[in-house]
C-alpha cells in the first residue's frame, strides 16, 4: 500500500479523491448560496473551485490519464475501464470548460467580483467594481 487511506492508490490519488471530495462538497454549497440570492459568495465559492480543481486535474489526473489509458486505448477500446476512463476525461474537460467560459462570461458582463478592503461585493452592470469605491 503506498496511499495513506488504505488502498493501492498513490499517495498524491488519495490526496486528489479528499480534494475533489471537499470540491463537491464546496460545490453543493455554493448551490445553496445562488438560491439564498447570495450571488457575491457563490461566485466566490465556484472561482475558488475551478481554481483549486486546475492544478489537480495537470498534476494527477492528465498523467495518470496520459500514461495509463491513452497508450493502450487502440488496442482495449471496447473495455470498460478504458471506456469510463475516457468518458471521464471527456466530460470532466467539457465541465472545466464550462466552468471557465462562465467565469470568464460573468466578468465580461459587469457581473464581476472584487475583494476590496470592506469584503465581497457583486455589481450586475457595465461598470467593474474596483477597489475603493
Amino acid at each position: 500500500m503506498t496511499g495513506f487511506l488504505g488502498t493501492w492508490a498513490s499517495f498524491s490519488a488519495d490526496l486528489n479523491l479528499l480534494v475533489q471530495i471537499a470540491m463537491g462538497i464546496a460545490l453543493v454549497a455554493g448551490a445553496f448560496l445562488a438560491r439564498a440570492k447570495r450571488y457575491a459568495a457563490h461566485g466566490a465559492c465556484q472561482t475558488v473551485v475551478l481554481i483549486l480543481n486546475l492544478p489537480m486535474i495537470a498534476l494527477v489526473m492528465w498523467p495518470s490519464l496520459h500514461m495509463r489509458v491513452l497508450p493502450k486505448l487502440s488496442r482495449h477500446f471496447g473495455k470498460r475501464y478504458y471506456a469510463i476512463a475516457v468518458a471521464h476525461g471527456i466530460l470532466g474537460t467539457l465541465a472545466e470548460s464550462f466552468l471557465i467560459l462562465g467565469v470568464f462570461s460573468v466578468g465580461s458582463y459587469g457581473c464581476v467580483l472584487s475583494w476590496p478592503s470592506g469584503g465581497w461585493s457583486y455589481s450586475q452592470g457595465w461598470e467593474p467594481i474596483t477597489p475603493g469605491t
